[in-house]
């Protein structure tokens, strides 16, 4: 290996463990819940997105153990050669019928639906107008296109407008948005949004990944959830809400599928999904769109949530999303909490700078549908003793 290639490495790395310390996988047992195991204890988990509880749930683990038995473990082929099996296109319906789309198609991750959706829709000729606090795969995804980027203030419609306005000799613009924004819980303004995109003739593409099966009557996600008929292009997870396993999708009109699956690299050069993962998929949809009540119970419990960490103190951005953010700025104060509820029994992570801005520093608590009121309580009074212990130490 090149000798200054591995000193500069080695020089950032050891600033960079100086500075705010190196990032360390969490190694934990058993299955997604509301609970997990972690170097030999068991602690409440509130840092997943397994917002419905559907990750363990036995007809989807099921579904996924009968698949396996029929088709295997994977394809070992890209969709284009003979990796296509009946249950993607059966899923690609049950996606597209969900978030109401003509079509959709189906990618390993969202990551890679962002990375493929823009370069094969957008040219030289195109604008894309970009929610400051977007998601870094869009971002990334972005890149990889020829258009112009023009990055507007977060959910500042005034100068969303303003580049709108700016950017009228374009061939075709596009907005770009998160559904709900995973730093801090918020929802993106989509009927102002909408209204924007009709009035200077733009398209309207929503990364939806945290709504999904989250928010509206039926789990539609965003669009849903404030009564807009559509947007025109969406992206999304199945690996949240949805189950939990694998894959993610971009769905919209037919001609927007269709050219995904022609030209679309990330699509075109992997291996496709896991059948069993799509069984999987297939099942946590179903239940998704049939038990409204679990949306009902994570609703409940965020709300409860919310309001038992506001009453202790804690600066919570406000909001409905199960994204519950708590504000610890400045230093290693959110670290310092975050540790302390571990020791509390309770999981959730502390982010910092480069995730969130430097002097935004937070804990993320995710809810879960599956959360007790014991949990719940059980996280509360986490809370409090972590700030008892820290004011005297």
């Amino acid at each position: 290996m090149n000798a200054g290639l591995l000193t500069r490495l080695t020089v950032e790395l050891d600033a960079q463990s100086a500075a705010t310390g190196l990032r360390r996988d969490l190694v934990a047992s058993g299955p997604q819940g509301t609970t997990l195991e972690v170097a030999g204890e068991t602690l409440v988990n509130f840092a997943s997105n397994d917002y419905l509880g559907l990750a363990g749930d036995p007809e989807v683990i099921d579904s996924a153990r009968r698949a396996l038995g029929e088709h295997g473990l994977g394809v070992s082929a890209g969709r284009v050669l003979c990796g296509t099996r009946g249950v993607h296109g059966e899923l690609e319906a049950s996606i597209a019928g969900l978030v109401g789309a003509e079509d959709s198609v189906l990618y390993s991750s969202c990551f890679d639906a962002n990375l493929g959706v823009f370069a094969a829709l957008l040219g030289a000729d195109d604008v894309v107008l970009s929610d400051s606090l977007n998601h870094a795969s869009l971002i990334d995804g972005i890149r990889l296109t020829r258009a112009r980027t023009r990055v507007y203030a977060h959910a500042d419609l005034d100068d969303l407008e303003r580049g709108l306005v700016y950017s009228q000799d374009a061939r075709h613009r596009l907005i770009v948005t998160d559904g709900v924004f995973s730093m801090d819980g918020d929802i993106a303004p989509l009927p102002a949004l909408c209204k924007l995109a009709e009035q200077y003739d733009a398209a309207l593409l929503v990364d939806d990944s945290h709504a999904t099966g989250v928010l509206g009557a039926t789990g539609a996600g965003t669009a849903e959830y404030f009564g807009v008929q559509h947007v025109d292009v969406l992206t999304g997870t199945l690996g949240k809400a949805l189950g939990g396993g694998a894959g993610g999708f971009v769905a919209g009109p037919r001609a927007v599928v269709e050219t995904l699956r022609q030209s679309s690299r990330p699509y075109i050069f992997t291996n496709a999904m896991a059948p069993a993962l799509a069984v999987a998929a297939l099942t946590s949809i179903r239940i998704a769109r049939e038990r409204s009540e679990l949306r009902e119970r994570l609703s409940a419990n965020t709300a409860w949530l919310r309001g038992a960490l506001s009453d202790l103190g804690y600066d919570v951005l406000p909001g409905e999303h199960p994204i519950v953010a708590v504000m610890l700025r400045g230093g290693t104060l959110a670290r310092d909490v975050a540790e302390a509820l571990r020791r509390e029994g309770a999981l959730a992570f502390a982010l910092s700078h480069p995730v969130v801005p430097a002097g935004e520093e937070r804990i993320r608590v995710q809810v879960s549908a599956a959360h007790t009121s014991g949990q719940l309580e059980f996280a509360a009074a986490a809370f409090a003793r972590a700030r008892t212990a820290l004011a005297a130490a």
